[in-house]
């Protein structure tokens, strides 16, 4: 069970040689069915694979199927083609955060200039409409720490996406400091990464990496956060990477902490994601020989990444 309404059943290690040729089936539920576990499935992804060309196949499968609104399309699609929309994604547009909606050195001494100029880029981009931008300059935006303030609005967003600015020469809004401004513009939930990554810097005393010179790198400031904690390195041995079955047993692992849980693929991107999704985990494309990096920050921390790392060895159910 991938979630999102979405199963991937697929063959085991042990019966590959059986596979003449790599292929996929798709097979659509309209009312869903029972997949166990109180889960209900609406699509599921059948896949026969000769070595790891899968990899890629679940790779770019959850990227698309982890969207807000998949399952929700699943349930409404009516023919071959509707489903084959949601797969290719066609009415996804994802996160907008890129150099056209970030300002830097702005000639500011006021948030309301500030929000406007936030407001305007995002209109300019198609992302918003004029009910966004009259609600974002009547509100007043909150200060987070350390000089950085937070206004949003879900009025009259067409797609979801994020505007930042800066102060040229910072300025006091009541007993807070102003030098900078994020902006967002909500009608789902891509952003929340992108808040989680800003409230790890601010906790650990870490924004003025936001305040960078250049819109490069105020993108990979919130985009590509790392999370701090008890770090380990393990590498995948599983002749066939980390497809669904091994990949949601070391999810199971993970799931058993408290702990908060990352991981980044050392040999890929490098962007840490939620250990305890399985979702992010097969997004990652993880092929053996892989280094993975594993960081948890909590109490059980360290008996989180003892028990992750003796599953891995173990070989996650596949010997």
């Amino acid at each position: 069970m991938l979630g999102n309404g979405i199963a991937i059943p697929h063959g085991t290690t042990d019966t590959r040689g059986l596979v003449k040729e790599t292929g996929v089936q798709i097979h659509h539920f309209a009312e869903g069915v029972d997949w166990g576990d109180g889960n209900t499935v609406y699509l599921a992804i059948g896949i026969a694979a000769k070595s790891d060309e899968h990899l890629g196949i679940l790779k770019q499968l959850t990227h698309v199927l982890s969207a807000d609104g998949v399952e929700e399309a699943l349930k409404n699609a009516k023919s071959q083609d509707d489903v084959l929309a949601v797969l290719r994604g066609d009415n996804q547009k994802g996160l907008l955060f890129d150099a056209s909606v970030i300002t830097l050195d702005f000639p500011a001494t006021d948030l309301v200039s500030m929000a406007a100029v936030c407001a305007g880029k995002l209109n300019n981009a198609g992302a918003v409409g004029q009910g966004y931008v009259s609600e974002l300059v009547s509100q007043q935006p909150m200060h987070v720490g350390q000089g950085l303030w937070l206004v949003s609005s879900a009025a009259e967003v067409k797609q979801t996406a994020l505007s930042f600015i800066t102060a040229q020469t910072p300025f006091m809004d009541g007993d807070q400091q102003v030098k900078g401004l994020l902006a967002v513009a909500a009608t789902g939930s891509e952003y929340v990464e992108v808040l989680n990554n800003l409230s790890g810097l601010l906790f650990a005393n870490k924004a003025s990496e936001i305040f960078a010179d250049n819109a490069d790198a105020v993108i990979k400031a919130l985009m590509e956060a790392r999370q701090e904690g008890l770090s380990k390195v393990f590498k995948i041995k599983n002749a066939h990477g980390l497809h669904a079955r091994p990949g949601a047993m070391l999810v199971s692992v993970a799931k058993k902490f408290d702990a908060q849980i990352w991981v980044a693929n050392l040999n890929g991107e490098g962007k840490q994601v939620n250990a305890k999704s399985l979702m992010k985990v097969i997004a990652l494309g993880v092929k053996q020989g892989h280094e993975l990096e594993f960081t948890a920050d909590g109490a059980d921390a360290d008996k989180a990444i003892e028990a992750i790392g003796e599953a891995i060895a173990s070989g996650l159910g596949e010997g």
